[in-house]
């Protein structure tokens, strides 16, 4: 017999409930029988459960707290002697748990560029002097952790919130090993250094024995319902928040097998895609990376598959997906190309960002933040710059995307291009259109 992890959606019940509105306090274990549970079925305790929002909703609708909530997601493990769960077991319906990793590149080219090639691209200076500095503005950076000390060792003062934050094996915000969250935190920073950040290290799940190089998408979603809980409270420390994802799958065999309603790349009705547009309903933004099965460098985990390679989330309508260019502007070889995979969004990437500079060292000494990883929090600092004076009450996430991509330096004039989507996001050009 095997044993599977899987998402399961159950009804609500004051067993899920209850936890569920413990979950900023530091409770949110369930203690109670929970009810509807499926035979063979080992529900994990210690995951906080999560309500799901319909479709439909609009932020303060009573369904999006727990005690409206009609469903909940709770992470399981199953015994399956099959080669797939079936789709429901007793009625209850069953999602994939897939392992998750973060998008560097290796091995693909030297460094191009430094952090002060970056900065002249992006306007960095002139963004500064119009106030535009991230002073005020959040930034979720959902990878392994960031080291603060590290980047003090770069000469980045960076504040660090340790009252925000989730994580699925403990351990201090900002304080961990410095390593790829390190490098996204630096790179979010360049074109917002006053921006405060959120660390969420769900990248070290104890789920994968605390790897810093993967984890399970089951965290991923403790952690969007962490950040809902967030945006639900009456008052924050911030005007905006602003996340960063340099994660995904490489490639679709992570996942259940194309035709069942519970995968997570190609499926709307996802657990983790619904709570990510319940985030995006509360004017968050929120960008993903395209992620590294791109022609020309494709990381050895695509398997040689180079089509359709932007997945779940990555190609979720409420998001920007970033690909990678070098600091000369050019598609990095690794960036994955569009199409997004059937079933999500078609035009993904949506906007292009620069990656493979020399720029935090925190993949080690002469090492560039590379891959889509970093092309991701480089655009995550140039939206955080933006809401500085911007912010999301004033001007909806779509309508900054649009914005975005309006300003963009194109790579097809005609239009959307499978490269770099709608082209190289341009912050102060965006920021001139909007008379900031």
């Amino acid at each position: 017999m095997v044993e599977r992890r899987v998402i399961l959606v159950l009804p609500a019940q004051d067993a899920l409930i209850e936890p569920s509105m413990m979950r900023m306090t530091g409770g949110g274990r369930i203690t109670n029988r929970v009810i509807g549970a499926p035979p063979r079925s080992d529900i994990d305790t210690s995951f906080t459960p999560i309500p799901l929002a319909d479709a439909e909703l609009i932020p303060g609708a009573g369904s999006l707290s727990p005690r409206a909530a009609q469903r909940f997601a709770v992470r399981a493990t199953i015994d399956d002697d099959a080669t797939m769960p079936s789709s429901t077991i007793g009625g209850v319906p069953v999602f994939s748990d897939p392992v998750i990793a973060h998008f560097p590149a290796h091995g693909c080219a030297a460094p191009i560029g430094t952090r002060a090639d970056i900065e002249t691209q992006l306007g960095v200076p002139s963004l500064a002097a119009r106030r535009l500095d991230g002073s005020g503005v959040a930034v979720a950076v959902m990878d392994t952790g960031i080291s603060r000390p590290h980047l003090a060792a770069q000469g980045v003062t960076a504040a660090i919130d340790p009252t925000l934050t989730w994580s699925p094996a403990g351990g201090a915000p900002g304080c961990y090993a410095p390593d790829h969250g390190t490098m996204c935190a630096y790179d979010a920073l360049i074109a917002a250094p006053r921006a405060t950040l959120l660390d969420y290290p769900i990248l070290l799940s104890t789920s994968q024995g605390g790897s810093p190089a993967a984890g399970v998408l089951s965290d991923a979603l403790q952690a969007y319902a962490h950040l809902v809980a967030v945006m639900q409270a009456p008052k924050r420390p911030f005007t905006s928040l602003v996340v960063t994802n340099s994660w995904g799958l490489y490639h679709a065999s992570w996942d259940f097998p194309a035709g069942h309603s519970g995968r997570y790349v190609d499926n709307p009705n996802h657990p983790f895609n619904i709570i990510v547009g319940t985030l995006s309903r509360y004017r968050v933004d929120i960008l993903f990376a395209a992620g590294n099965c791109g022609s020309g460098c494709p990381d050895p985990r695509c398997q040689g598959v180079v089509n359709h390679t932007i997945m779940g989330a990555n190609a979720h309508p409420d998001v920007i997906t970033v690909a990678g260019v070098t600091a000369k502007g050019r598609r990095a070889g690794f960036s994955s190309q569009g199409p997004g995979i059937p079933g999500m969004v078609y035009a993904k990437p949506d906007l292009a960002c620069f990656t493979h500079y020399l720029g935090s060292r925190a993949l080690g000494p002469g090492e560039p933040d590379t891959g889509t990883s970093a092309a991701c929090p480089t655009a995550a600092g140039c939206v955080a710059a933006i809401r500085t004076r911007m912010p999301q009450t004033s001007l909806a996430p779509r309508d900054l995307t649009a914005a975005l991509v309006a300003d963009a330096r194109k790579h097809n004039p005609s239009g959307w291009h499978r490269d770099l989507g709608y082209g190289i996001v341009r912050p102060l050009r965006t920021a001139a259109r909007l008379g900031l």
